[in-house]
């Protein structure tokens, strides 16, 4: 079973707050089941959007975790708004979580990255 959205955004914010950063809402969606959008703002202006990683990533065990894939990295705001904006239109019950720190290894689950065979 998998952890409400609302649970699982309150944790990671909490835990960005403890170590001194910085998080925020952006948009709130569904409480029971939205998909988490988290954007990630660095220093220099640029930002990485992390995305709910598609279920080819689970297997039986993991059936109730939740894991990230980078969608776009250290790009420029307007960038990761229009994908955002393109997203809600498809999914308004998503959530949209912003971060402003600098490593978040320890803090957003992501998936192993595979190769793409047709790069």
């Amino acid at each position: 079973m998998r952890l409400r959205s609302d649970i699982f955004v309150s944790a990671l914010t909490r835990r960005l707050f403890s170590r001194g950063d910085f998080a925020a809402v952006e948009h709130k969606g569904s409480e029971e089941a939205g998909a988490i959008f988290i954007r990630q703002r660095f220093r220099d202006g640029l930002e990485t959007l992390y995305a709910p990683a598609p279920q080819s990533f689970f297997d039986e065990e993991e059936s109730g975790a939740r894991l990230f894939e980078i969608r776009m990295d250290r790009k420029e705001p307007d960038e990761i708004r229009q994908m955002l904006d393109r997203e809600l239109k498809f999914d308004p019950d998503l959530w949209i979580i912003e971060l402003e720190t600098d490593d978040i290894a320890d803090i957003v689950p992501l998936t192993d990255q595979r190769i793409n065979p047709l790069d």
